[in-house]
């Protein structure tokens, strides 16, 4: 088609060429009070995200503005016994920087006493339970190949990975580099991934964050404990992945180009949710449940059947396929001599207690039609055991490492 505009009803009739399937989606974003109880303010630098308990944090935690996501690959030597060294070095080490701490051996105490919300999440790849003589968990396993799935290996599965967020670019990049650091003599960097969201407390029109398509990403999350103990944190099994979760990272490609040629209604039609606030098509308000039954004058679905929206919820005979949802977006440099002007997409982050049971079922149902695809492909993929919380003196896997 040309750049000319197009209608609702010329794109609902057009044929559906597609090119990638994916689940473009994340968190929602941070509802923080910034003043304490005497209506002082609270300045951002200062928030401190809990390091122990149940859980790890960077989970369920509201998104913070930036990441870097960094995956490992442990060296020929490590064994179980050196994963343990690293486990207690990094976790100390994490302990530490999240709270506003100086690490032992970290000679840069001004660049940690700012942490802005930072949380420090690690999880484990298949490879991992190999070197320590573990059977593999079927789902820590790679995600299953889908026809759409163009990935690239570059972006591919590792051995271990620390999720970096914060508020705060600098209390990040430190963080991040001081990590690298000090495991330097168990692991060698595979690759990085960054993003961002919005500004700490920028809002919109909703609190949800948005892609650089303009939607709203993470809607359905799962925003009660009741709903993240449904679909988030693993409750049966091996006693050491009790309160963990698994972590897949898939790394959507999104051309910017072409969906900039859309029209308005046409971005919603594609998506089956209003841009301005992420309402359902058939509804007003973000929450709102969509009528996917309902059609308008000529006789079409209000909200059309191959709409992102319609292809990704769970059908009412399988509840147990949703997630949670923790996307980030990049854009980054195009490559030299590149005909495009974008070079974007997502680092999308989801946690589920398997993925073979929810991750997969959705992603089955996007790979085969979802109006997106025409304007999204996955280049990258990798699966990560998330091991649960920690106390004020345990370390990451002890329950896995020790067993």
């Amino acid at each position: 088609m040309s750049k000319s505009r197009i209608t609702r009803r010329d794109f609902l009739t057009a044929s559906a060429t597609t090119v990638a399937g994916g689940v473009v989606a994340s968190c929602a974003a941070p509802d923080v009070n910034l003043a304490n109880g005497d209506q002082q303010p609270i300045k951002l630098a200062a928030m401190v995200e809990p390091f122990a308990g149940d859980h790890q944090a960077g989970v369920t935690t509201p998104g913070q503005a930036h990441l870097n996501l960094v995956a490992f690959t442990l060296r020929p030597e490590v064994d179980r016994k050196r994963v343990i060294q690293l486990m207690k070095l990094w976790t100390e080490d994490a302990r530490r920087l999240t709270s506003g701490e100086t690490p032992l051996g970290d000679l840069e105490p001004e660049l940690t006493m700012a942490p802005s919300k930072l949380t420090i999440t690690c999880g484990f790849g298949a490879r991992l339970f190999e070197i320590i003589g573990e059977d593999v968990p079927e789902f820590v396993k790679p995600i299953k190949a889908f026809k759409r799935d163009k990935l690239n290996p570059q972006w591919g599965e590792a051995d271990v990975v620390l999720q970096f967020c914060s508020d705060d670019p600098m209390a990040l990049a430190h963080a991040t580099r001081h990590m690298i650091r000090a495991g330097i003599d168990y692991v060698a960097t595979r690759w990085m991934q960054q993003g961002f969201l919005h500004a700490y407390g920028a809002k919109t029109t909703s609190d949800t964050p948005r892609n650089l398509f303009g939607q709203v990403d993470g809607t359905i999350n799962p925003h009660t404990e009741e709903k993240q103990r449904e679909q988030v944190w693993i409750d049966n099994g091996p006693e050491w992945a009790i309160n963990g979760s698994v972590m897949v990272v898939r790394r959507i490609s999104m051309n910017l180009d072409t969906w900039e040629i859309l029209d308005r209604p046409s971005r919603e039609v594609s998506m089956g949710r209003r841009l301005d606030n992420g309402a359902p098509l058939t509804g007003n308000e973000e929450f709102d449940t969509p009528d996917f039954d309902k059609t308008d004058e000529f006789g079409l679905p209000v909200i059309d059947r191959q709409s992102h929206i319609a292809r990704a919820t769970a059908p009412k005979d399988h509840p147990e396929q949703r997630l949670l949802r923790r996307a980030y977006n990049y854009d980054i440099p195009v490559e030299p001599g590149s005909e495009q002007t974008s070079n974007s997409g997502l680092v999308f982050v989801c946690f589920q207690k398997d993925p073979r049971k929810q991750f997969e079922p959705i992603q089955e149902r996007l790979d085969e039609q979802d109006r997106l695809n025409q304007w999204i492909e996955h280049i990258g993929s990798a699966v990560f055991f998330i091991p649960p919380g920690v106390t004020e003196t345990s370390y990451w896997g002890a329950g896995l490492l020790e067993k």
